[in-house]
Formats: C-alpha cells, structure tokens, sequence
C-alpha cells in the first residue's frame, strides 16, 4: 500500500470495540479493523465463539482482546468500561452491532421478546455511546457506528419490535451526531441487506426463500459478511473525516429497486 492509501486508511493505534463480535458480520468487521492496523476488543455473551474467534485472530498475529459481556446488563458493561480504561484508558471506535431479532404475529407478539429485543437494539447502544463518549471528548475524536437494517426503512412481516428498534437506532445516531460532533466525533448507521449469517440460516436453508431475497437486490445475491470490510474501514478512518449522521446501507441495491 502507498503512503497516500495508508495515511486515509489506517488505523494504527486506534482502540475498537466491536459488540456481538464473535461470527458473522461482527467478525467480518473486527477481522476488517485488525488488518487495518486497530486494535479491538471482541465483545459477545457468546463464550464459545468468543473463545475460539480470538483463538483464530491470534494466529495471524493480531492484537485482539475478547470480553465475554451481555450488552444489555448495565452491570457487565460498566466492568467493560472499566476494563477499557485499565487496560488502554482510551476509545477510539465503537461498533454496536449486537443484535437480537424473534418474529411473531403481530395480536401474539410476546411483551418478553418486545422487551429484550428494545433493551439489545436500541438501549445497549445508547447505553454504550454514552459510557464510552466521555473518552472520545476527552481525546476530542472518535467514531461510533450502530449496524442498523434494511428494516429501518422498510417493514418485514411478523417482527414489529426489530422494526420499531432498528428505526429508533438509526433516529439516535442522528441526535448523537448532533450532540457529539463538537467533540470532533463522527456518528453514522451501517445498515446491511440480507446477509449469509447464523441470524439469517433458516431462511438461507429454505431454496425458495433463498432465491426470492437474491431476487430482490440488483446484484442478485445475498451479502457475505466481509462485503462490510470497506465500508466499515472508511467510516472508522480519516477517509470519511467530514462523514457523520449518516444512513449507508449495504444491501446489493436491495433500497432503490423498482419494477
């Protein structure tokens, strides 16, 4: 890579924190930030995974952390901050793309999965903005990027409360990019399309599913989990330094189709 290129888009002694890091998208875009130079703490209530995720980025030599967390237990997130602030007393990036999602019918909906499905997509990352903010004022720079959906814009069946969710997110990273950027820190939305992932495998797995939501993107495919490698690299370097409040959805042009 020339210097011009490294200088945009590096991210050499830069702290991340990823949320739901530990497969899929989350992992694509940790493995994204540590090839860019970051250094990123893999956050995931998921032990296992986070284990064995950490235990594959060691081979090649990354400088990753893991911390087995559930971002909707106020008390756990507090041990994370405070485990940010003895071991690095800095943050650079945030990425909260710990998600939850369970479809029902509307009259049936469930209040419990209303209520988790809220305390995941919506008050995590507002929870987690306003612990790790303090940081970045101090430094007076830093990057926060909520992973939204396609269903902050568009209404599936049977699933009101990731709807209502994923469309409040993307509403509150336009108000903390309001509140934050005189602080010299970028907010923006990262919204993927259908992706190939553990979340999306029943749907993956059934043929006539499968074909109809290729069908719907103008590049006729479903999304892999490092299609979120660029963007996720721009947004987090100083090639995006005037970018904030934004919605960027990576969906194959799933948005802009018509007839």
């Amino acid at each position: 890579m020339n210097k011009y290129l490294e200088d945009l888009f590096s991210l050499e002694n830069k702290v991340a924190i990823v949320t739901g890091g530990a497969r899929g998208n989350g992992k694509a875009m940790s493995e994204a930030l540590l090839n860019s130079g970051a250094t990123v703490v893999i956050v995931d209530q998921l032990k296992n995974d986070l284990t064995e995720t950490l235990k594959n980025f060691k081979k090649s030599d990354f400088n990753c952390y893991e911390f087995n967390c559930d971002v909707t237990n106020k008390h756990q997130i507090l041990k994370l901050k405070n485990f940010i602030k003895n071991k690095f007393n800095r943050i650079d990036i945030l990425i909260n793309n710990a998600g939850f999602t369970s479809s029902n019918e509307l009259l049936v909906y469930p209040d419990k999965i209303w209520d988790k499905t809220y305390q995941t997509n919506l008050k995590a990352p507002y929870e987690l903005s306003k612990i790790f903010a303090p940081f970045m004022i101090k430094q007076k720079s830093g990057v926060i990027i909520n992973i939204t959906s396609l269903n902050s814009e568009l209404a599936f069946p049977d699933n009101p409360a990731y709807i209502a969710f994923k469309g409040a997110l993307k509403q509150l990273s336009k108000s903390l990019a309001f509140d934050l950027g005189k602080y010299g820190i970028r907010v923006n939305n990262i919204g993927p399309g259908y992706f190939k992932t553990k979340m999306t495998e029943k749907s993956w797995k059934n043929n006539k599913l499968r074909k109809a939501r290729s069908q719907r993107t103008v590049l006729g495919r479903w999304g892999k989990p490092e299609d979120l490698a660029g963007i996720i690299i721009c947004l987090c370097s100083e090639s995006s330094s005037y970018i904030t409040g934004q919605d960027i959805y990576v969906d194959g042009g799933w948005l802009i189709k018509g007839l």
